[in-house]
């Protein structure tokens, strides 16, 4: 019988482990071409939607930078503290129908994210369909 019971109270243990792994947390962005860690981005969840911001900046000459090619309320906002994931909204094993930011050009993006892994998180920019845009993969921040 104890046996049983802690068969039990492991498996549920794991299964409450494996749920606090979501896609809440920090994450580390790498770049495409150096496959170095250029910034980290908070991914948090506000009213129902999640949404991730810049939390750090590697490169200390892009520290200070501004996003001059934004639009909006994000034109000539600083790039570290800037939401870049915005509005993602959770079907089934995806957070979709929301907008991603390339602090870069300043364009936004239709969005999905998928957890690949507790560690690795798949994140697709597009434009219309996903068929015409780019995914990186972040790594969770240890």
């Amino acid at each position: 019988m104890k046996t049983i019971v802690c068969f039990i109270l492991l498996f549920l243990s794991t299964q409450f482990h494996g749920q606090s792994h979501g896609v809440i947390g920090k994450w580390n962005t790498i770049d495409d071409v150096t496959g170095k860690v250029i910034s980290v981005v908070e991914i948090f969840e506000h009213n129902n939607k999640i949404y991730g911001k810049v939390n750090e900046i590697f490169n200390p000459k892009s520290r200070n930078r501004v996003c001059e090619n934004c639009t909006g309320d994000d034109k000539n906002k600083a790039i570290l503290g800037l939401t870049v994931i915005k509005g993602l909204v959770k079907e089934g094993e995806e957070y979709c129908n929301g907008k991603i930011l390339d602090p870069k050009s300043g364009k936004l993006y239709k969005c999905y994210i998928t957890l690949e892994g507790t560690d690795k998180l798949k994140v697709r920019g597009y434009i219309g369909i996903s068929l015409f845009g780019r995914t990186q993969y972040w790594e969770r921040l240890k």
